[in-house]
């Protein structure tokens, strides 16, 4: 049944009155916000370690997550958990390494890192890369995929669903940072409860359709029926060895993926700026924790939802009008089939998830805008207020650009591939600038710009390599895209090396960021939380490769 039903909207009204009004209440407490920008971007100094750990995850996990990751869990199973399981190791890597060189220099956002370390030109540039990927990528795909979901379980139009997701997270952002922030504890909270179910249900189906009884059965038959759907590495000649291709899950493009997503992207490092590095780095570890059971509530569900496909159940629901198995398709259908009551606490738990991420991203957006684009090139000595008022606009426009290319997306079949796909189009040379940028201090300018420019096309012709050499009369093969983000990264910091070392002006580089050794120390418990998710992780990759 595609209908919420009046103990369904109960809970929903529930879940939106408690996250408004708290916002609400966050924003009359502290009306600094009004005429601050480091308090309306930033939340200087206000969130807790346990608001930070919540809010990296309640930015990251969205739609994208329970519809996109679900249907790549259908489609090729527990492998695609890398991208969650990766990420817990790297976020111990940008604890140690990166957060503390942003805290030492004083940098709030991503572009005044590039100008302070390198100048404007590198600094403009990739600003306006960031804010293309983050408003027609990201921002429009979150969207997108919230509003196919609600659109399958409530029954409400795709157009509605657009605009009421759209306006729910204007509403969170325009309070600033620190009220998406603690709203973002409410959001987990309920995202992860709400995906429970949905993995509760869908074990639970799995169990009876195979004969066993209890949800712990119900799992373990899980690798018994789709044996092929829990490894984690897949060879060549494997049909998604294109999508997660081999050992780069361990040693290739996952890595600068990974690093270059926690590490040098304002949408998530800007949850960190703001506070004392011991308070950052324990946000950041807890975030970790938390992303070692992310996988439990969007992949597992998606992996059941194949088992159920295969033995007959949802042949319709999965398919489309071409009669296409479309696995994106895989969550929605799940959803439906809770009881009343629960499938609300579901409905509230996925448009968290995609509030919360639209809110964080648009925050983001806004703060690149305002202070990287409008203060400096059109207003240079605009007030405090009038900086906060144009982020605000820049929110509100954002959206209305999401809103009227969200639709475009449906020719898609797998959106999570579409998101990584081209946002990696620009993340190996970002995170080469980065890279060499705080660890070697004789880069250039000239060096980051020359990779800054060159990046794209070359991400570009690798990614129609077939087609570049099938002009000539050669046959190739496709570039698996993790292989691609290698290459062009491998690529990129030789070529900032070579440009950096022939030119005269590496020898009198001043534009070097303050490091110290002390920085990268950390604390006993800091070191034990970490041994803790490596060892887990180690165990899982062992279990399931």
């Amino acid at each position: 049944m595609n209908h919420l039903q009046p103990a369904d909207y109960a809970v929903f009204l529930l879940y939106f009155i408690i996250v408004s009004g708290y916002g609400y209440w966050i924003y009359r407490r502290r009306r600094r916000a009004e005429t601050s920008t480091k308090d309306f971007f930033l939340a200087e100094g206000s969130l807790t370690w346990w608001a930070i750990g919540a809010s990296l995850i309640a930015s990251n996990i969205s739609a994208e997550h329970f519809i996109g990751m679900a249907g790549s869990g259908f489609a090729m199973g527990l492998a695609i958990s890398s991208y969650e399981w990766i990420a817990a190791a790297t976020l111990i890597i940008v604890a140690v390494y990166f957060i503390p060189i942003y805290l030492k220099n004083q940098i709030y956002t991503m572009p005044q890192f590039l100008a302070q370390r390198y100048n404007d030109t590198v600094s403009t540039i990739l600003a306006i890369f960031w804010l293309v990927v983050y408003v027609l990528v990201n921002l429009t795909s979150i969207l997108y995929l919230g509003a196919i979901a609600i659109e399958s379980l409530a029954g409400i139009s795709f157009t509605a669903c657009t605009i009421g997701l759209a306006v729910f997270a204007i509403f969170i952002t325009l309070g600033g940072m620190k009220v998406i922030g603690y709203t973002d504890v409410i959001q987990v909270v309920v995202l992860i409860c709400g995906g429970l179910v949905v993995t509760y249900l869908a074990l639970d189906l799995v169990a009876t359709k195979v004969g066993v009884s209890g949800v712990w059965n119900g799992l373990l038959s899980l690798r018994k029926e789709a044996d092929t759907h829990f490894h984690m590495y897949f060879e060549k000649g494997h049909p998604q060895y294109n999508v997660l291709p081999g050992l780069s899950l361990l040693l290739g493009g996952m890595w600068i993926n990974n690093l270059y997503y926690w590490g040098c992207n304002q949408y998530i490092v800007q949850r960190a700026l703001g506070a004392d590095l011991k308070t950052a780095r324990s946000g950041i570890l807890f975030a970790a924790f938390l992303k070692l059971f992310i996988p439990l509530i969007v992949v597992i569900p998606g992996i059941s939802a194949y088992v159920l496909y295969q033995n007959g159940t949802f042949q319709d629901a999965m398919t489309g009008a071409n009669g296409v198995v479309r696995p994106d398709n895989a969550y929605p259908v799940l959803m439906n089939l809770l009881p009343s009551g629960m499938k609300g606490l579901a409905f509230a738990a996925l448009t968290a998830a995609v509030v919360a991420s639209l809110a964080g991203k648009c925050n983001s957006i806004s703060t690149i805008f305002t202070l990287d684009i409008y203060k400096k090139f059109f207003d240079k000595d605009a007030s405090e207020r009038k900086l906060v008022r144009v982020g605000r606009y820049a929110v509100i426009v954002s959206f209305i650009i999401a809103i009227l290319i969200a639709p475009m997306l449906r020719s898609f079949d797998q959106v999570y591939q579409y998101i990584q796909e081209y946002t990696n189009f620009i993340t190996p040379g970002v995170f080469a600038i980065f890279l060499l940028g705080f660890f070697w201090k004789r880069t250039t300018t000239r060096a980051a710009l020359t990779v800054a420019i060159i990046s794209i096309p070359l991400s570009t012709l690798l990614k129609f390599w077939p087609e570049v050499l099938g002009g000539f009369g050669i046959q190739a093969a496709e570039i698996p895209f993790l292989h691609r983000t290698m290459w062009v990264f491998c690529l990129d910091v030789a070529l900032m090396v070579i440009v950096t070392l022939t030119d005269p002006a590496s020898h009198r580089n001043e534009k070097g960021l303050d490091v110290d050794q002390r920085m990268f120390r950390v604390t006993p418990s800091f070191v034990a939380g970490s041994a803790v998710i490596v060892g887990i992780l180690t165990v899982l990759y062992l279990v399931f490769w």
